[in-house]
């Protein structure tokens, strides 16, 4: 009975298909950051702080061009872009390894703005190739297998780095991009559900339909999600070396990232989602105690189970809240600037935590990245409220017939002419009035 939503998910057409294709165009993409990282401070010679640059620089071309590349997805089509960024990422490791560090940094920045973007046309494939009820244990298996991509990607790229050169390693990254983009190319998953106007239709959403307060405001809990994630990272390898068990270190982030995997899968099989708020506030909560554990390995991994069993529901809440917010015709944009949040929360976390360990010691760099969590979802809590005390504008409630539509039809809740799920569905419960809140209904609303 647990594998059951699996089961079910699994025999949707073309989405076994996509999760192979997607992690494996992933691996090269996980990489990335190691590689480049090795490759300034072994071949050009500069310090870690100088290769912290270079990634910031391609971290923010990143964040921009995800939500660019999106919009062109929605309104030209997913190949076109495929080959733009698969042409572009692949000249870009060609060309980077032979350019020295002043000129590596702007390259950087524009290999980050046109990068492959594997990750969020994943997650707007899975929202057009699934039905409501089938959409949570579509995204869990989407996080699982990004948590797997995480877990080769960087093992691999530092293997090659440290054997072959961080040279061959660039080169063996512009392979696997092509690679990447060659296979999602000839797939070519579907970006609008059947029932949803095609691309040449050339439909139009204006951003101030679905881009509200609400989206805002999982945008920034999805942010402060993998800020706390990126800083629990440092901060583990931080502890760990200031104890004399560096050589744990290993271990114990493989023991985070399985907590993550099993707090996933889990998740996937409940049958109802659960607000983004209520997963993401106990993470941030509860990875501030880890640090008591840094004297013993043993512990550590302990005190990070109850906080690493929430990363990968925390960011499947997510996914499914954006793609039930966004109109079809808006999609791509929609899980670009989802996928630009976590990537900025990444970027930030690390040198959060890198602050708080340099200025008041390892142990509090779960301390800093927990706090900020809490703040951040804090600052969203006052909406979340309102929310409970008033009721949803008229142009929020669907219709029987969208209702009957939402049931049967893939990628149902995305209107053709609107949003028929609200920002304000994805940090709250349901309406316990309301379809998907009885028994047997197959709309589950983070």
């Amino acid at each position: 009975m647990l594998l059951t939503p699996y089961r079910e998910t699994l025999a949707l057409p073309k989405i076994p298909s996509l999760l192979v294709v997607a992690t494996l165009a992933r691996i090269p993409i996980a990489a990335a950051t190691v590689v480049l990282t090795l490759h300034v401070v072994t071949d050009l010679g500069r310090g870690y702080g100088a290769a912290g640059l270079v990634g910031a620089a391609a971290t923010i071309g990143g964040s921009f061009g995800a939500p660019v590349m999106g919009r062109l997805v929605d309104r030209r089509g997913l190949r076109p872009v495929l080959v733009l960024t698969t042409v572009a990422e692949v000249i870009y490791w060609l060309v980077a390894q032979s350019l020295p560090y002043w000129a590596l940094l702007p390259v950087a920045a524009v290999g980050g703005f046109l990068a492959l973007p594997a990750f969020s046309v994943a997650r707007q494939s899975i929202a057009a190739l699934t039905p409501e009820s089938h959409r949570l244990p579509a995204f869990a298996l989407d996080s699982i297998t990004t948590e797997m991509s995480f877990m080769a990607g960087p093992a691999l790229g530092v293997l090659i780095a440290t054997t072959a050169g961080s040279r061959v390693a660039m080169f063996a990254l512009a392979a696997g991009i092509f690679l990447a983009g060659l296979g999602l190319w000839l797939l070519n998953p579907p970006t609008r559900a059947a029932h949803e106007a095609p691309v040449a239709a050339g439909e139009r959403v204006p951003r101030r339909s679905w881009l509200k307060p609400r989206f805002v405001a999982i945008l920034a809990v999805t942010m402060a999600a993998t800020l706390v994630l990126s800083g629990t990272d440092v901060a583990v390898v931080a502890v760990l070396r200031d104890s004399g068990q560096v050589a744990w270190t290993g271990a114990v982030l493989s023991l985070w990232a399985l907590f993550s995997l099993v707090g996933g899968f889990v998740y996937g099989t409940v049958r109802r989602g659960v607000p983004v708020l209520a997963l993401f506030a106990p993470m941030a909560l509860l990875t501030i105690p880890v640090g008591l554990g840094g004297d013993n390995w043993w512990l550590l991994a302990l005190l990070l189970i109850p906080a690493g069993a929430l990363c990968a529901p925390t960011i499947t809440a997510s996914s499914d809240a954006i793609s039930r917010m966004s109109p079809a015709a808006a999609r791509g944009e929609a899980m670009g600037l989802h996928n630009s949040a976590l990537t900025v929360g990444v970027a930030l976390g690390g040198p959060l935590a890198g602050l708080a360990i340099d200025t008041l010691g390892p142990r509090w760099g779960f301390t800093a990245v927990g706090a900020v969590g809490i703040l951040v979802a804090l600052l969203v809590l006052p909406a979340e409220l309102r929310r409970r005390r008033t009721t949803a504008p008229p142009d929020d409630v669907t219709t029987p017939s969208d209702r009957v539509r939402s049931a049967d039809t893939p990628g149902a809740g995305h209107l053709t002419e609107g949003v028929s799920v609200t920002a304000a569905d994805a940090v709250s419960e349901p309406d316990p009035a309301s379809p998907a809140s009885r028994p047997g209904a197959t709309s589950h609303v983070p």
